[in-house]
């Protein structure tokens, strides 16, 4: 299969990419490089004669039909987003022009390719989303959301998002695109991009700097290792059945300060900190950000039941994983460390 992933060079496009490549699919590579992006995360895949990149926006239509016409995907993973909830609320106007009119104009893209191809039935959109479409959940461990939730976004990334999967659902409607669609938790593993709470954590610990945990920490997430993702998309891509959306989770939860001790207790053994104390000691709680929801939590009976995926990797041998991958991987993360914003609190809503 040749694959068409926008937005390759991320966090997850990326473990996306060397996966796919890995089991033998052709790959093409479609990112416009901006800030989050870096070419290192894909740079032994780069080295494969399956793998093709092409440095593109996703709102330039004329690109993206360029795109098409070369390759000749026989699918698209379309990852290519904004999804920092704190840069959405300091900066709303981008996650509109690149979410909702970058995946317009890839589905218009999309469809004319397919169309000129004779609408062959083995293509496929894939759309992939987040969980935050679904707004928050309440405590109870017994409500979580399903693939029939109704959308509720509450921050500017996430209606973003929220109108994209509108989008890719009409384009099936009106116009036939064979396309699936999946909704993730929060990701986390090598190659994160240190904005975001999990590689903050680490390097601020390792730095000697405070561990910032928004409001009282009690807000709950269901962690996905992001390799685990990887391969439940590339199953949906090719095993998912047409107009049918997957809401992808890691069976993980736990709240943002379980998860930061955790952190330090790693480092704790791993690094452990030249005056003996121990990495919580650094923890710090901080003013929570405008309309953080409170909980996200996956029901993955679908994907289980009609395609027989379920994660491989628990919270903790990820984490351990992670911390590690964090520690050998220096040079990576100090070159990503002077890009715009890393390192500064963003999403205060002044």
């Amino acid at each position: 299969m040749k694959i068409l992933v926008t937005g390759g060079a991320g966090f997850i496009g990326s473990a996306v990419v060397r996966l796919a490549v890995a089991r033998g699919h052709q790959v093409v590579n479609l990112d416009a490089l901006t800030y989050a992006a870096c070419l290192a995360n894909v740079a032994g895949a780069a080295q494969s004669p399956l793998y093709a990149f092409e440095q593109a926006d996703i709102r330039d239509r004329a690109a993206l039909d360029r795109v098409f016409e070369t390759h000749q995907p026989d699918a698209v993973m379309h990852l290519a987003a904004e999804s920092h909830v704190d840069r959405s609320i300091d900066g709303p106007g981008d996650f509109v022009e690149t979410n909702i009119t970058g995946t317009y104009q890839m589905l218009e893209a999309a469809r004319k390719y397919w169309t000129a191809a004779g609408k062959p039935e083995g293509f496929r959109f894939h759309h992939i989303s987040t969980d935050e479409v679904y707004g928050s959940l309440p405590a109870d461990p017994a409500v979580m959301f399903t693939e029939d939730t109704a959308y509720d976004p509450r921050s500017p990334y996430s209606a973003s998002k929220a109108a994209s999967d509108h989008l890719v659902r009409a384009w099936a409607e009106t116009y036939g695109l064979p396309v699936v669609l999946t909704n993730c938790s929060n990701n986390y593993g090598p190659y994160h991009f240190p904005e975001k709470l999990i590689p903050v954590v680490i390097l601020n610990a390792l730095a000697g700097k405070p561990l910032p945990i928004y409001g009282d920490g009690s807000n709950v997430r269901d962690w996905l290792y992001v390799e685990d993702h990887a391969d439940a998309l590339l199953l949906v891509v090719q095993k998912g059945a047409l107009g049918r959306s997957y809401n992808i989770g890691g069976e993980n939860e736990r709240s943002n300060l379980e998860l930061v001790q955790t952190l330090c207790a790693i480092l704790d053994g791993k690094r452990p900190r030249a005056d003996g104390k121990s990495y919580k000691d650094q923890i710090t709680f901080v003013t929570d950000r405008p309309g953080h929801d409170a909980r996200y939590a996956i029901d993955p009976s679908r994907i289980r039941d009609e395609l027989g995926w379920r994660p491989s990797v628990t919270v903790e041998e990820g984490l351990e994983r992670t911390v590690q991958w964090y520690l050998d991987n220096e040079a990576w993360w100090r070159a990503l460390q002077n890009r715009d914003g890393v390192g500064q609190r963003l999403g205060t809503g002044k």
